[in-house]
């Protein structure tokens, strides 16, 4: 009887797959030996057999198909299949009487019901890992997303830390990156080709000692990893990694991007585009023009859909025209706006607050103030009692001590105080104001572009799905 050896290991590391296949050639060639079988050659398999379609496995059916080898020796069953088509094939051909046996080191086979019976529970064994692995991998994945760990591959700037299984700063890199953040709010750098070229002047370049391109460029100051945001396949999450910008230089950051882009000339300009993207495949949402003629009504017709780019390949998402995205937005954007009469009460209770916030500030840091003063008198009448020697060296020690720790925790009292004060009451002023901009945006017509800018102000992560948007909406 002809028995033919297959061999098989799929990993990306070269070295790793011809150590692992000369282990198994190796084993297979003495198990002939003891076993006295013949082997006339070896079919050698760098290919992963959780899916079909292997291509040396496929010559190997075939030669058994033909009648060329009667046997099969291989290390264990999973290396033969590790999906139930595979596994089905190699059965069958037992059935058929074409494939006469199987001999695994691993593995007791024999041609007999009970055999195949068992060789059948082997091959499910082997599936059964293959999915309960990639189930299992993905529910780790997930669980580490909830609990605001990057699960992947670190972004730009940052680096995988083995020990926390998490993500740290990349010192250089983040430094560079926070820098070009800082330097396109104020103003410093007004292009994508400056930032480029403050990258390369710090020595961060690409692969081949190249610059880094200019598309990475751009979306590493589009990239909401930085503020915080994680955006995982179709998940959006707060992460706990450190950030590198404010979620509100970000977004003056994308203000100023959009501008740019808005500069280069357009044969189209579609309003809608930009910033949704396809909940199915993570693409972007682009637009097109169809025209229809009607000739004895209304004459030529020019409409306008949008749709999945389907760039990752085949997307079930239908396209949708202009008019039902225009509604949409109106009525999301519309949803979080304020009518002027609510905006105007607000703003008198929010003047109200701050100036019970600054009268309660004062009085707090006076209080503080005169704490601060009273301990630092009897620290200095601690050091007279010390230096005219009623107070012995070991009492003076601990009662300094004690002192200093009250005046530490005034301190910091008063720079919390001096911190937290009104700074939040701008940014809520601005908010407010925005919001009733945002409401007669969303009620006029014809304003799509102003009505493309509330979307991006108001909300972030637009998706669509099945003709459906949703988005994430920004916090004041």
């Amino acid at each position: 009887m002809k028995y033919t050896g297959y061999c098989r290991k799929s990993t990306d590391e070269k070295e790793k797959q011809v150590l692992s296949i000369d282990q198994q050639i190796y084993e297979l060639k003495e198990f002939a030996l003891r076993e006295k079988i013949e082997i006339v050659d070896f079919l050698i398999e760098k290919q992963s057999a959780k899916v079909t379609g292997r291509k040396v496995f496929g010559s190997l059916i075939e030669r058994i198909e033909k009648g060329e080898i009667q046997g099969i020796v291989a290390w264990n069953p999973d290396r033969l299949a590790r999906n139930s088509i595979d596994g089905g094939k190699i059965i069958y051909l037992i059935d058929e009487g074409k494939l006469l046996d199987l001999k695994f080191p691993t593995h007791w086979f024999d041609n007999t019901p009970q055999g195949k019976f068992m060789l059948s529970i082997s091959f499910g064994q082997s599936k059964y890992y293959v999915d309960n692995l990639s189930q299992n991998v993905v529910r780790g994945l997930h669980y580490k997303l909830r609990q605001g760990t990057w699960p992947s591959l670190a972004p730009f700037g940052y680096k995988n830390d083995r020990n926390t299984r998490g993500i740290i700063l990349e010192p250089k890199i983040s430094k560079v990156i926070k820098i070009s953040f800082d330097r396109f709010v104020n103003g410093e750098i007004t292009s994508i080709k400056e930032v480029q070229n403050l990258l390369t002047k710090n020595k961060i370049i690409g692969k081949f000692g190249r610059p880094i391109t200019l598309t990475k460029v751009k979306k590493m100051l589009s990239n909401p990893f930085y503020f915080g945001l994680m955006n995982y396949g179709k998940d959006s999450v707060m992460g706990t990694h450190p950030c590198l910008v404010s979620k509100r230089n970000f977004d003056l950051v994308q203000e100023k991007l959009a501008k740019r882009d808005d500069k280069r000339p357009h044969t189209n300009i579609f309003p809608f585009t930009g910033f949704i993207k396809c909940a199915e495949c993570g693409c972007g949402i682009t637009a097109e023009k169809h025209f229809k003629n009607y000739p004895k009504t209304r004459g030529k017709v020019e409409y306008t859909y949008y749709r999945c780019t389907k760039k990752n390949g085949v997307c079930s998402q239908p396209y949708l025209n202009s008019l039902s995205i225009e509604t949409q937005l109106r009525d999301l954007v519309g949803s979080l706006s304020l009518k002027e009469i609510w905006a105007n009460k607000l703003l008198e209770m929010l003047k109200r607050d701050e100036d019970k916030e600054i009268k309660f500030a004062k009085l707090e840091l006076d209080n503080l103030s005169f704490s601060l003063t009273e301990t630092e008198k009897k620290l200095d009448k601690l050091l007279e009692g010390y230096l005219e020697e009623l107070v012995d060296s070991q009492n003076y020690q601990q009662k300094k001590k004690e002192l200093l720790e009250v005046k530490i925790k005034i301190n910091e009292k008063i720079a919390l105080v001096r911190k937290k004060g009104t700074y939040w009451v701008e940014p809520m002023r601005t908010f407010i104001n925005e919001a009733v901009t945002t409401a007669k945006i969303a009620h006029e017509n014809n304003n799509c572009t102003l009505l493309s800018q509330s979307a991006k102000k108001v909300g972030s992560n637009y998706l669509l799905e099945d003709k459906r948007i949703s988005f994430l909406p920004n916090s004041p």
